[in-house]
């Protein structure tokens, strides 16, 4: 019957059956293998250009077109974008610090530039504010801190944890947005005790910040979407997860080359 439909013997087809696989075929079907290996990976997150990043690394050579040809093929795609928007916040607060950064070049080594900032996350025992510290060198993020709150305390314990861990010298600049929470006295103290030299976003501009704004798109369009979170500990638990053992050592960054910050640290 179907061949009859189209017009084909059934010695012809049975031939056709019973032919191998053209090596094209079969180097697809290993490159779809390697596409779905890190795409699980990623939870999810990758797009073509980070897939066609990380299979160079591995010494695969192809086209990127032809990895988002096999993607789509496949109805596989990154986690996406343009799922948060930014919190307008209170512009009115004061300005203690000018932008110092905009003058800055770009950071040569680790500590050097650190950046921070807040967000929220909704979970079923109420919203939960999360403070990040990120070194702009490599984008690791070196500090973090969870509470149900957004008092100074919270972005202290932060900027404590990145401390404890780098240790930097006197001198290192940290920019931040102009929320109350970074202009307080204690967290100004804080900087003071340590050396460390405040910037601050100018007014109504919170992309002077893009890197942190950056990060927390990632983590709450790859990590966060979609899951549902009984109240803070069991948040904490996939913040941990997602900083310490795919963020920092694992996931491919554009603005470094397509190296993860462990990565960029240790090559420079």
């Amino acid at each position: 019957m179907m061949c009859e439909k189209y017009k084909v013997s059934r010695s012809g087809f049975y031939a056709w059956q019973r032919r191998p696989a053209s090596a094209r075929s079969l180097d697809n079907t290993s490159l779809c293998e390697h596409i779905k290996a890190l795409h699980k990976t990623s939870h999810e997150a990758y797009g073509s250009p980070r897939i066609y990043a990380a299979l160079k690394q591995q010494g695969l050579s192809c086209g990127r077109n032809k990895i988002a040809l096999l993607m789509r093929q496949m109805d596989i795609a990154g986690r996406a974008s343009r799922l948060y928007w930014r919190n307008a916040g209170n512009h009115a607060f004061f300005q203690r610090h000018g932008n110092e950064k905009l003058s800055m070049d770009e950071p040569s080594s680790i500590n050097q530039l650190w950046v921070g900032d807040v967000t929220f996350i909704k979970t079923g025992n109420g919203w939960q504010f999360l403070a990040v510290v990120m070194d702009m060198f490599s984008r690791r993020i070196i500090g973090w801190a969870l509470a149900n709150h957004r008092k100074a305390s919270l972005t202290c314990e932060a900027l404590q944890m990145a401390i404890k861990q780098r240790k930097p010298k006197t001198g290192l600049w940290f920019h931040s947005d102009r929320g109350i929470e970074y202009a307080a006295l204690e967290y100004q103290a804080l900087l003071r005790q340590y050396g460390i030299k405040p910037s601050m976003n100018r007014p109504r501009q919170c992309t002077d910040n893009a890197h942190m704004e950056s990060f927390f798109h990632s983590f709450k369009s790859e990590w966060i979407h979609g899951n549902k979170f009984k109240g803070g500990e069991d948040l904490k638990v996939a913040i941990k997860h997602y900083i310490e053992d795919f963020y920092n050592p694992v996931r491919l960054h554009s603005g470094i080359g397509y190296q993860s910050p462990v990565a960029m640290e240790i090559n420079g």
